[in-house]
């Protein structure tokens, strides 16, 4: 939903401050029909390089160093209820389109002895082990303690939080379609 601020630069806060418009890494972008849009594209550029950074640093702490992002997500998306789950599956809730990177992701996991894989009829399954329990749980334990603690002391509504969530999802919808679109050009 657009705003009237969409279009207007920052109010300077001294008059020898002069006026900026939106906070975006590519000007050309913003000069679109909705500026606001290269906004949310800076920041999660931003918020997913500090997310990533993030994911290995906490699970180096939690004592598995060596780890990629996409490794760090796996393992905690194939703990998820304990369950095991199919290739599709992991590929499909984490919206990977390479389903050799998760392959990989997966193969590196279990010889670190985080995972192991099976088969259900034809499918592979990738089920986690003591090890990758103990691991999340560390990783929770850490994430509760820094991330957590430091959001709830900012003040943040989680219902905000919840509200961006979904519109984050939405707009991955969009870029998906996009995506589509473009290969088909």
């Amino acid at each position: 939903m657009a705003s009237e601020h969409d279009a207007q630069p920052l109010k300077p806060r001294r008059p020898d401050i002069p006026d900026i418009g939106p906070v975006v890494s590519s000007a050309h972008l913003a000069s679109s029909s909705l500026p606001a849009l290269s906004e949310v594209e800076f920041a999660l550029t931003m918020a997913n390089n500090a997310f990533h950074r993030w994911m290995v640093r906490c699970m180096t702490a939690a004592g598995q160093p060596g780890l990629s992002p996409l490794e760090v997500l796996i393992v905690h998306l194939v703990n998820h209820r304990a369950r095991p789950k199919t290739l599709a599956d992991i590929c499909l809730v984490l919206n990977i389109e390479d389903t050799h990177l998760a392959n990989y992701a997966i193969k590196k996991l279990e010889s670190h002895g985080l995972v192991k894989t099976g088969r259900k009829n034809k499918e592979k399954t990738v089920a986690i082990t003591e090890k990758g329990t103990a691991i999340c749980t560390r990783y929770g334990e850490i994430r509760e303690a820094l991330v957590v603690r430091a959001a709830r002391q900012m003040g943040h509504d989680p219902a905000d939080i919840s509200r961006m969530a979904a519109l984050l999802r939405t707009l991955s919808g969009a870029y998906d379609q996009a995506a589509r679109a473009a290969a088909a050009l």
